[in-house]
């Protein structure tokens, strides 16, 4: 166990350590959190290390150098920084390492030379995490836990030396995009695959593609069953159709326009005789009763002779 010549109870709240070196690992646009801070914590005691515990940010550095406001006076705080780089005992030649677990929910400002090369630099707003390599200096700032004696150290901005670079996780990385000539104008984030549906509609499904001799295809459909192909077919209800019987000739005589010139003497003799003729005709759909109509029962039919059907008194 290492043994320090500082102990965090001597250091001044507020005060800042600028420790500058090559970004190994860091988890900067947002807090490790959930799942990911109990597999965290759990890959921790397995190396021998105290876990967290509470939703962090992280940050590694190799080849670790404190930079010292005055080197020949060195303060408490950047003593008690420089005490605590240490050499990694899987990559040795890394040089002295230096890590920190800034607790809280509060990101830490990540800046960027601008891009106008005047040594200025800006705010990265891209929320992409930064690639490993890097030239960064970490800037720390010592504040004093809530019902704690001791200080702690807060990751409160990276400050990124070098055009940034970011975490790619299988993508092209853009340098070399960049040396076959395609450079985009703002570094490129990735694209989430939407749920619960297609980019065009919620209630569209959405279609993959599958690829043969580098030609995308729509890819094939599972096979509707009968019930649900049943149901979008139409279905034509066949319809009844009655026969078609003749009109009586006296019937369709009836139906022709009044004769021209026609007095109403004649005009009700002539409706008389047409309904006459109509009685003596049958019917559509049955017979007088007292006809004799062919039986094809041979005589089994109704009561008295009648035809099965409807019938009318003469």
């Amino acid at each position: 166990m290492a043994i320090y010549s500082i102990s965090a109870s001597q250091l001044t709240e507020g005060t800042s350590v600028f420790i500058r070196g090559k970004l190994a690992y860091a988890r900067l646009t947002r807090p490790i959190e959930g799942a990911e801070l109990a597999a965290s914590d759990q890959r921790k005691v397995q190396n021998g290390m105290s876990p967290v515990g509470k939703p962090h940010t992280t940050a590694t550095i190799t080849e670790a150098e404190v930079q010292f406001a005055d080197p020949v006076n060195p303060t408490i705080e950047e003593q008690f920084v420089s005490e605590r780089c240490y050499a990694s005992k899987k990559n040795p030649g890394t040089g002295a390492n230096y890590s920190i677990d800034a607790k809280g929910s509060n990101l830490p400002i990540i800046a960027i030379p601008s891009e106008a090369g005047d040594g200025t630099f800006d705010q990265d707003t891209s929320c992409q995490e930064l690639a490993q390599g890097l030239d960064v200096t970490l800037v720390l700032r010592v504040y004093k836990p809530k019902n704690f004696n001791n200080r702690g150290l807060a990751l409160d901005q990276v400050i990124v030396h070098e055009a940034p670079r970011y975490y790619n996780a299988g993508g092209v990385a853009t340098g070399e995009l960049a040396a076959r000539g395609i450079v985009f104008n703002t570094p490129p984030r990735a694209v989430q695959a939407p749920t619960g549906g297609s980019a065009v509609g919620a209630a569209e499904d959405v279609v993959g593609t599958d690829v043969e001799d580098s030609l995308s295809f729509p890819a094939p459909q599972p096979a509707a069953p009968a019930q649900a192909q049943a149901a979008q077919a139409p279905v034509v209800q066949p319809t009844a159709v009655a026969p078609v019987v003749p009109a009586p000739a006296a019937a369709t005589q009836a139906a022709q326009p009044q004769i021209q010139g026609e007095t109403p003497e004649q005009k009700l003799a002539r409706l008389e005789a047409e309904n006459v003729a109509l009685k003596n005709a049958g019917s559509a759909v049955g017979a007088p009763v007292g006809a004799a109509p062919e039986n094809p029962w041979n005589g089994q039919g109704g009561a008295g002779g009648q035809q099965a059907g409807i019938t009318y008194q003469g």
